[in-house]
């Protein structure tokens, strides 16, 4: 019992020590709310942008790649400046959570402002909510269409179901 409490301790002390440094560098876009940087995977905290397969309906009701458009329209906004990342914690998949910003923009509520990711409450607890509410109403990114939350869209691919089925819902918003 002694040995695990040890091996629990140093663990933590390691994931803390892993998480007290900010990861400042060049970032690829891995997709629309991931990056990394130096080797290191970054989930951005508090939103949730389409997946990279996943497919939205414009105004026009045609399906394009919503997902492909949020990461390459970070990398766009990105532009090969450097990134700055406050690392918060560890998600399940080991990646670390964290805040990130270019030139001083949170780059979360950027992709929420320009409708390319959505505030996830769950997390944020509503912080990237009134930059949600401005993209709804000038109707940008996802919001000139429709679309499923991309975290319903992943319960249904891990329910062993299709992009092109799970993309569409009879409760996609709006």
């Amino acid at each position: 019992m002694r040995k695990r409490r040890a091996l629990v301790l140093m663990l933590l002390l390691l994931s803390s020590a892993a998480l007290a440094d900010n990861f400042v560098g060049q970032a690829s876009v891995i997709d629309g709310d991931t990056l990394e940087i130096h080797g290191t995977r970054i989930r951005l905290w508090g939103v949730d942008a389409p997946e990279s397969t996943q497919l939205c309906r414009g105004e026009d009701s045609l399906q394009y790649r919503c997902g492909s458009q949020s990461a390459n329209d970070l990398d766009a906004y990105i532009a090969r400046r450097s990134v700055n990342c406050v690392p918060l914690s560890l998600d399940p998949y080991g990646r670390t959570v964290a805040t990130c910003s270019v030139a001083g923009a949170d780059l979360g509520e950027w992709l929420v402002r320009n409708g390319l990711a959505l505030d996830w409450p769950q997390y944020s607890k509503g912080r990237y909510h009134e930059a949600q509410r401005e993209a709804e109403r000038a109707g940008r990114g996802l919001w000139k269409g429709s679309y499923v939350e991309p975290w319903l869209y992943r319960a249904c691919i891990r329910a062993s179901g299709k992009p092109s089925a799970c993309s569409d819902d009879a409760n996609a918003h709006p």
